[in-house]
């Protein structure tokens, strides 16, 4: 027996635990190594992880097409299954650690539902991956969410249009892609335009009504530091001076920590946004009171901030409110599109002194 047959031998027995180890450490290896969506590196490590996938899809449907037995895990090459599922995994892993620092997972959390049952399907859904609908269904959604963020890093926009352009290249490159594959193949009657042309509708579908919906992270935006606090003020060398309650580690697991607030005592609401150099927005810090009666959300204040992209830690920015009711509140920080970025969330309670606070430096 070859060196090639009993490698191949000895990883059937052991793929299951071989590919959870490689999902578990790729996705730590991402978490820490992928730092922004503009830097060049991390997208050619994006770029090229879809080339490959889409150099295997087309070897693996040229394979089963000569063999004329689409759909029999018998006929598909056992590395061209493995390298496919590999880097499927390395770009999925990849969406669900920028996408889930663009977000309040609160807010957009059916996207990142998605995302993180592709990375699941990718896993445990092997004897699928000789199904041509299969592959190009999570080869589209891989195309187009690396299209959300890359345009708006290249044109310096963002915005309705800018998604929807996202769109129109995604359906251009997928398009492409079947149309090379249609061309490659010799038996062009076990090639079912339906399916296909039906997936990729499912999730062009999809997408767009998440975005539309504002369930989609508004990437590549992100905050970086935020909280809401007694007292901000800039100081000589550029940085703020925030004032901030002493809170226990129990409290930060808490979805609305107490702020205890003495009368006439102004609230700041601070953000630090991160945008891609070049790409200055207006952000909006949406001031809302939860009204119990009336079991809804009332807006009490809205402010426009601008924000200048390009800065590692975030454009740091805030805005205050004075006399805030009793109850619960949030801040929304929003583009001027409407796409939520991130929410700080607190409880007013009224308090006669001060509590004890903390200073530091943002």
């Amino acid at each position: 027996m070859s060196i090639i047959a009993k490698t191949r031998d000895w990883y059937g027995r052991f793929e299951r635990p071989i590919s959870s180890i490689s999902l578990i450490t790729g996705f730590i290896f991402n978490a820490f190594t992928l730092k922004r969506v503009d830097m060049f590196w991390e997208n050619f490590w994006i770029l090229g992880h879809i080339v490959i996938v889409g150099v295997f899809i087309l070897l693996i449907q040229i394979q089963e097409n000569e063999a004329g037995s689409e759909g029999n895990p018998k006929k598909i090459h056992f590395w061209y299954v493995n390298v496919l599922q590999f880097f499927f995994g390395g770009l999925l892993s990849t969406y669900l650690v920028f996408y889930f620092r663009s977000t309040d997972i609160f807010v957009t959390w059916p996207f990142i539902l998605i995302l993180v049952l592709a990375f699941i399907a990718n896993e445990s859904m092997k004897r699928h991956y000789m199904r041509f609908g299969f592959q190009i269904g999570l080869f589209f959604l891989s195309i187009y969410s690396f299209a959300i963020f890359l345009l708006p890093v290249i044109l310096h926009k963002i915005g309705d249009q800018i998604f929807l352009l996202s769109g129109f290249a995604s359906l251009f490159i997928i398009f492409s892609f079947i149309l090379l594959l249609f061309f490659l193949i010799k038996d062009k009657r076990l090639f079912n335009k339906k399916t296909f042309i039906y997936i990729i509708l499912v999730v062009y579908s999809l997408i767009n009504i998440l975005y539309f919906t504002n369930l989609i992270p508004p990437i590549p935006l992100s905050l970086k530091d935020g909280g809401v606090y007694h007292n901000v003020e800039r100081n000589q060398n550029g940085g703020y001076n925030i004032s901030k309650e002493v809170y226990q580690w129990k409290d930060y697991f808490k979805l609305y920590n107490d702020y205890k607030q003495t009368p006439g005592s102004p609230v700041f609401a601070f953000s630090a946004i991160f945008s891609p150099e070049n790409l200055d927005i207006i952000i909006i810090h949406e001031w809302q009171y939860y009204e119990n009666q009336e079991n809804q959300w009332q807006t009490m204040s809205t402010i426009r901030l601008p924000v200048v992209g390009g800065r590692e830690g975030g454009f740091r920015t805030f805005s205050k409110l004075s006399n805030l009711k009793e109850g619960k509140w949030r801040v929304n920080i929003e583009t001027e599109f409407g796409q939520t970025i991130s929410r700080l969330r607190f409880k007013v309670i009224s308090a006669d002194t001060e509590p004890l606070l903390v200073s530091d430096i943002q």
